[in-house]
């Protein structure tokens, strides 16, 4: 049977060559598996304690190992931690590498580690849903094994990682740059130790680019910086570098210290502003600290969404966020003008007919009994519109009158936005669950509780030779029949020269002078119907010695524009004001309206506050109303004129720097001045209506030098009151 032999022999042959070609298509095993792996860095990873490790895939991606189920995974080496994956340097002694465990899907993660072999695919056991992370995440059902032990040294160190050697050189610039050479780049010395601090806690690794280019994180801050002119900012003072046409690694070391510069200037612009409030006005202060650079850069090496990081340094008031709305609007074309203007038409007397007679009673806030009746209490509103806008008042609506009732729109708008969201920099970012806001321009003052207006008043505030500071403070008490204590330089300036001419002057003015035990002469009005603080005072002590008070000069209110005082505001319904604070602060007290006006009397009488109430004085000259509305109010101040020019010119440069201003305590005493009229008049002018002064219609002018005054001296204990009160001022 040879035949029979031989056919058996070949058969046999065919099927060895094919067991044996099949062999050779069958997986490899672990050990080959291990051999071809590339090794994780050793900061990663624990002392080795076997020569043998899986495959490892991207970051981002499941470990698993196949054991006969194909739904079988097993968890990560316990040493692989997400923070020690992403941000934490190597050892000193090996290159810089990142790993990132499963649990993280974060696009900077899935980004920023070694490359990886060919992953094999799986079927995933039931797991959370990744966050997305663009174009650069790793399928969650991609899943490698994990390893069984942990890589010995060796393999740490001689595997091939073209990831690792890329970051390792510009790490080494890094390091390079640390060592003098961030001068150039980075102006502060202060900025530039803190930099470097960051960097070699990370051991230099770089924290926007992995494998030469910028990764998830790094191109998110681009993106972001890039559109910051939604918040009125300047791109270009953010430069952000091209990496993408960088290959040298001293060249990426740079772009990634610019970007990291860029990144700091926003945060400190976005939370401080653009323009330090110095550089604007002396009568501006607020108390804000420049976020910490280490925290901001530690910020972002931790974010989830870095654009979201950096925004979060913005304002986030809903004042600020309107201003933003409406700021995207007009830029597109799609913002309103404010309110409706009233058209022209023929001049109305009282009497008359006019389909624009609602229109005018809105904006002048005139109720009548007739919808289109030009009736007398609307043409008294008019003659005093007209009176404030120095127009012939007459009461008859003229087309003068219409325009000025219009107002005029700013010619660009959006320079207007910009400098109020500017300004809202400024501010402390926690205005206090219950506050008090004062809007200068408007001339409105507003309770606030829980984001929610409680209560609005009318407020008069510092005219232009004299306005009203920007700040905040806290209020502390409010006072009951409150002394008006003269400041010393006002009496040395002002009522010296009075007394020289007619020692009775001031007594007969219901001022009462006596002697300081320094020897100084004292001036003050007490307590009464007639102080010049009215009623009540509220205190929040500040550097500017300005309050808020009662006044006896109540017709002020009546005028739209009410930029009358030296400085303090004057509030139209104080009684009220005082009912709504205590009712915050002291609720169990019973504080009536009813019960404060039954304190009034002559003596002097403080209600202090167990929780101190929050008062912010801005200078809102647009704002969105409560309809929605887009509102612009006058530069009263010069306060846009004079931040634009910054923001315009030269100065731009170094805006951001504090400037020190020379205190002028004669200013602060007399933007602490109230207003006290005496025969209908003001004792420095500055009313409505008013051309000079008490003393200088009383007197003439030059006064010649002051002459000792004839003074009484006060006790001890009135000496003793009366330096309390100029304390707590």
């Amino acid at each position: 049977m040879p035949g029979v032999r031989l056919f058996a022999s070949t058969a046999m042959i065919l099927l060895l060559s094919a067991a044996a070609g099949g062999a050779l298509a069958q997986p490899k095993s672990e050990a080959d598996i291990d051999a071809a792996a590339p090794a994780p860095g050793a900061a990663n990873v624990a002392a080795p304690a076997a020569p043998t490790a899986p495959t490892e895939g991207e970051p981002g991606q499941t470990s698993a190992k196949q054991t006969g189920s194909a739904d079988e995974t097993v968890a990560p080496a316990a040493a692989a931690k997400p923070e020690e994956s992403i941000d934490q340097p190597a050892a000193a002694a090996a290159t810089p590498a990142v790993a990132t465990p499963a649990s993280t899907p974060n696009p900077d993660e899935s980004i920023e580690g070694p490359a990886a072999p060919a992953v094999t695919e799986v079927p995933a056991r039931k797991q959370e849903p990744a966050a997305s992370a663009g174009e650069d995440a790793v399928p969650t059902t991609s899943v490698v094994a994990p390893p069984a032990a942990a890589p010995s040294e060796s393999a740490t160190t001689s595997a091939p990682d073209a990831v690792v050697k890329a970051d390792a050189a510009i790490a080494e610039q890094l390091r390079d740059l640390a060592n003098g050479r961030f001068d150039r780049i980075i102006g502060s010395k202060k900025e530039r130790t803190t930099i470097d601090a960051f960097y070699s806690a990370r051991n230099y690794a770089p924290l926007w680019i992995t494998d030469g280019k910028a990764n998830a994180r790094g191109k998110a801050a681009i993106a972001y910086l890039g559109q910051v002119d939604a918040d009125g900012l300047d791109p270009a003072d953010y430069p952000a570098p091209g990496f993408a046409s960088l290959t040298d690694p001293a060249a990426l070391a740079e772009a990634e210290i610019r970007l990291t510069t860029s990144v700091l200037a926003y945060a400190h612009h976005a939370q401080l502003g653009r323009v330090h409030w110095s550089r604007v006005s002396g009568d501006i202060f607020y108390d804000q600290k420049a976020p910490d650079a280490a925290e901001v850069l530690a910020n972002m090496a931790e974010a989830k969404d870095v654009g979201e990081a950096l925004a979060a340094y913005e304002p986030q008031f809903p004042a600020y966020v309107a201003l933003k709305d409406k700021l995207a609007e007009i830029r597109a074309g799609k913002a309103d003008a404010g309110k409706a203007p009233i058209p022209n038409g023929p001049v109305l007397k009282a009497g008359m007919q006019d389909e624009r007679v609602p229109q005018m009673r809105e904006r002048l806030g005139v109720l009548g009994d007739s919808d289109t009746t030009y009736d007398k209490p609307l043409a008294e509103a008019v003659k005093r519109f007209q009176q404030e806008h120095e127009l012939k008042a007459t009461g008859v609506l003229t087309s003068a009158t219409i325009e000025a009732l219009n107002g005029r729109r700013p010619d660009r708008p959006t320079d207007i936005i910009i400098a109020n969201m500017e300004r809202w920099r400024w501010v402390p970012r926690d205005l206090g669950k219950t506050h008090v806001i004062v809007n200068l321009p408007d001339f409105t003052l507003r309770v606030m509780q829980q984001g929610k207006q409680v209560w609005t008043t009318k407020i008069v505030d510092g005219k232009p030779t004299m306005p009203t500071p920007i700040m905040s403070a806290e209020m502390k008490f409010i006072t009951v029949n409150p002394t008006w204590n003269v400041p010393p330089s006002i009496v040395a300036k002002e009522y010296m020269p009075a007394l020289q001419q007619d020692p009775t002057v001031l007594e007969r003015m219901g001022l009462t002078v006596s002697t300081n035990p320094d020897g100084t002469v004292h001036i003050a009005q007490p307590p009464g119907e007639k102080n010049a603080l009215g009623r009540l005072r509220f205190n929040f002590p500040n550097k500017f010695l300005v309050y808020q008070h009662d006044t006896p000069e109540k017709h002020l209110f009546a005028y739209d524009k009410r930029a009358f005082s030296h400085g303090c505001m004057r509030v139209q319904d104080p009684v009220k004001y005082a009912e709504v604070l205590l009712s915050i602060v002291r609720p169990h007290d019973g504080y009536t309206q009813d019960r404060i006006q039954k304190m009034f009397g002559s003596s002097e009488l403080d209600i202090p506050f167990p929780a101190f109430i929050p008062v912010h004085l801005t200078y809102q000259t647009a704002f969105v109303d409560n309809e929605g509305k887009l509102e612009f109010r006058d530069d009263i101040y010069g306060r846009d004129k004079a931040l634009l020019a910054i923001l315009k010119g030269d100065e731009r440069k170094v805006a951001d720097i504090p400037i020190e201003r020379k205190e002028n305590t004669v200013r602060r005493e007399l933007l602490a001045m109230p207003d006290q009229s005496w025969g209908g008049r003001n004792l420095f002018g500055g009313g409505p209506s008013d051309g000079q002064g008490f003393f200088a219609r009383l007197f003439g002018s030059p006064v010649p030098p002051p002459a000792p005054p004839v003074v009484r001296h006060r006790t001890a204990a009135q000496h003793k009151t009366a330096q309390r009160r100029t304390e707590l001022r």
